[in-house]
C-alpha cells in the first residue's frame, strides 16, 4: 500500500497526488512512468512521474480526471492509499548535455515536461518552456518551471499570458534561432502541429505518447504505435519517440478505440453515485 501524503488541485480537472513510494523515488529518471492500481481488481492506469523527492520517499503523480478510474483516484485524500504502484517503467528521456532546449507542454502534458526540464537544468542546458491551457485556471506547473528557466504562457481565451496556442509562441521562439532540441508533450493535435513546425527547420523533436496501455511490459500489445514505419511499443520502447517519425493519425485513431466503452463505464459510475449504496 502506498499512502497519499498530500493532495493538490492544480486545475478544474487535474489533481496532484504525492504518494509514498521510496524505492521508485530513489531510482526514477526523467521520462519514466508508473502504473497504478487503486484497489485489488481495479483498472491499471499509467501515470508519468511528474516529480520525486528521494529524501522524503515520495512521488508526484498528476492525474487528469476524465473517466471512472481516474475520478476514483483523484477522490483519494491524505491518509488514503493506493494498492499498487509499479515502476519506474519506460525508457528515460534522452537529454542533451549542452545547448538550449525548448520544452512545450499543453494542458496536463506540462506535468510530463517538468521532469524533462529538471533533467536538462541539472545538465547545465538552458531551458525555455512554453505552456498553455484553455484559460488561466487550466495552466499548471508554471512556478515549478520558472525555477528551471524562462517560461512563456498562453491561453486559448487570452485570460492569461498570450492568447493562442503553444505552437504560436513556439513558431516565434524557433524563428529567433538557437534552439537545439524540442521536447513536446500534450494532446495529439498539439504534438503533431509541433512536429510539423520543427520538421522543415530540421530541429530534433521528441514527443511523449500516451496510447492505451495495460501491462506496461510489452506483452499485451495495446500500446503499439507506428514510428518510422515500424511498430513500436510505447511502454518498453518509449514513451518518447522522434516526433518527425510518429504516425499521429494512427495514434489518434487508436486512442479513440475504447471511447464508447469508457463513456458507458463513466455513466454507470455517475448513476451509482447518484443513487447511493443499496440495502
Amino acid at each position: 500500500m502506498h499512502a497519499i501524503i498530500a493532495r493538490t488541485q492544480l486545475s478544474p480537472n487535474v489533481t496532484r497526488l504525492d504518494v509514498a513510494a521510496p524505492r521508485i523515488a530513489e531510482i526514477r529518471r526523467p521520462g519514466q512512468f508508473v502504473i497504478v492500481r487503486r484497489t485489488e481488481g481495479a483498472e491499471r492506469i499509467p501515470l508519468t512521474i511528474a516529480d520525486a523527492n528521494p529524501d522524503a520517499g515520495t512521488l508526484a503523480l498528476v492525474i487528469q480526471a476524465v473517466g471512472k478510474s481516474t475520478r476514483e483516484l483523484v477522490a483519494l485524500q491524505p491518509g488514503d492509499a493506493i494498492r499498487d504502484i509499479s515502476g519506474p517503467l519506460g525508457v528515460p528521456t534522452e537529454l542533451i548535455e549542452t545547448g538550449r532546449a525548448l520544452c512545450i507542454g499543453g494542458g496536463v502534458g506540462t506535468a510530463v515536461v517538468h521532469p524533462i526540464a529538471q533533467g536538462l537544468k541539472r545538465h547545465g542546458v538552458q531551458v525555455v518552456s512554453i505552456i498553455g491551457g484553455r484559460a488561466k485556471e487550466w495552466v499548471i506547473f508554471e512556478s515549478e518551471l520558472h525555477r528551471l528557466g524562462e517560461v512563456l504562457v498562453c491561453t486559448d481565451d487570452g485570460s492569461y499570458g498570450r492568447k493562442g496556442f503553444v505552437t504560436d509562441i513556439a513558431r516565434d521562439v524557433l524563428a529567433a534561432g538557437g534552439i537545439d532540441i524540442v521536447y513536446a508533450v500534450g494532446p495529439v493535435p498539439m504534438m503533431r502541429a509541433t512536429a510539423n513546425l520543427t520538421r522543415p527547420l530540421k530541429v530534433r523533436t521528441i514527443v511523449s505518447l500516451n496510447p492505451v496501455m495495460v501491462d506496461g511490459t510489452g506483452m499485451c500489445g495495446g500500446c503499439r504505435v507506428s514510428v518510422g514505419g515500424e511498430t513500436r511499443f510505447a511502454c518498453v520502447d518509449g514513451p518518447e519517440f522522434d516526433g518527425h517519425q510518429v504516425d499521429f493519425e494512427l495514434l489518434g485513431d487508436r486512442l479513440g478505440t475504447y471511447r464508447a466503452y469508457e463513456q458507458q463505464s463513466l455513466t454507470r459510475h455517475e448513476e451509482a453515485c447518484r443513487i447511493g449504496p443499496q440495502p
